[in-house]
């Protein structure tokens, strides 16, 4: 009996004509697709899409059908229905970003290549907006460690009313963003609002927070802490609460003042968790859109507009939709970027502290 080599019989596997050879039917379907894309009608290329994705995971059921793999079967619904909500539209809205496509036309798409890319970052409209979204996303988010930090030192004590005051300052984690941004539309109008009102009874004026550049970036900033600083007092107070008491009795034994319990004591503990509410407020505050479109859409003009708000302009109300795209998946990509430099530090931090 002759031995056959690894090598060779995974690739006589590969290439043998199964129903249940998925990776075989995998290739063949990402080079049907990306010949249609080429050579075939919008229409057309759809369908032959279509057609080569249900091949796909024809012989996916099919492979795992025949190796009797009843856990995949199980899980076999949540992942089509994963593929069909998630993977297809995320993988179509890519191929559109190579075209120039625009919801709003009847023509068909034509390609364009790497010419929307191109166009973003050459863009200065882009890079204001970047630049933009980067301010307010560095602003709002150490307000939020600051108050969240300070809200739940407070807390860690226990007094009378903590569980009635506790519950009162997480209310505004549960609203929704859009009664976030009408409370404050309105908490900012220059006629009624609340704070206009204050200023009033000192000034004899309204006051105009919204009508400057940085009153309204302010305005943002203070609507998007006071919404999610009770976000980053829950970590930090669950890194809090979980320190032995026995470290702080021995460290008040040695005297140690209150700057070097911290230091040595809580800042170890809660460390993890700062980290991980810095992690997930950068990436929403980077996506920030909701409160301010809903306070002043940007305003005055477009002083803070983000870069969310200026692809919702260039999709929805300029219908310039692969352009839209284009610049969704650079956005995306930014994202990406700034979570694996979050978690190379942290990485990096537990190897020198091991």
């Amino acid at each position: 009996m002759v031995a056959v080599a690894p090598g060779i019989r995974t690739r006589r596997r590969f290439l043998s004509l199964s129903w249940s050879n998925w990776p075989l039917a995998l290739v063949a379907a990402v080079v049907v697709v990306a010949l249609a894309v080429w050579l075939l009608p919008a229409d057309s290329a759809f369908w032959v899409s279509l057609a080569a994705v249900c091949v796909v995971a024809f012989s996916a059921v099919a492979y795992v059908y025949s190796r009797r793999l009843n856990g995949a079967l199980l899980v076999a619904p949540a992942v089509a229905l994963l593929l069909v909500m998630n993977i297809f539209p995320l993988l179509w809205s890519l191929g559109l970003s190579f075209f120039h496509y625009r919801a709003s036309s009847i023509q068909p798409p034509s390609w364009l290549g790497l010419g929307n890319f191109a166009k973003v970052l050459t863009s200065p409209d882009v890079w204001d907006r970047l630049r933009t979204t980067g301010l307010i996303m560095v602003l709002t988010v150490g307000c939020q460690l600051v108050v969240g930090f300070l809200l739940a030192l407070l807390f860690e004590k226990r007094f009378v009313g903590r569980r009635v005051l506790l519950t009162l300052v997480l209310t505004p984690m549960m609203l929704s963003y859009v009664a976030v941004g009408a409370f404050f539309r309105y908490y900012y109008d220059p006629t009624f609002g609340l704070l206009s009102q204050f200023v009033r009874t000192f000034t004899g004026e309204p006051f105009l927070l919204l009508n400057t550049p940085w009153g309204a970036r302010a305005g943002i900033i203070f609507a998007d802490a006071w919404m999610w600083s009770p976000f980053v007092m829950l970590l930090v107070l669950a890194g809090l609460v979980s320190v032995p008491s026995y470290l702080y009795e021995a460290a008040e034994i040695d005297r140690a003042s209150w700057w070097r319990k911290f230091r040595t004591i809580t800042l170890p503990y809660i460390r993890g968790l700062l980290l991980l509410a810095l992690l997930f407020r950068t990436i929403e505050a980077f996506k920030l859109f909701d409160v301010v479109f809903l306070i002043n859409e940007g305003g005055p003009g477009t002083s803070n507009e983000t870069i969310a708000l200026y692809i919702y302009r260039q999709s929805f109300q300029y219908n310039k939709t692969s352009y839209a795209t284009a610049l969704t998946y650079i956005v995306l990509f930014v994202v990406v970027v700034l979570t694996n430099l979050y978690l190379y530090g942290v990485n990096r931090r537990a190897r020198e502290t091991a």
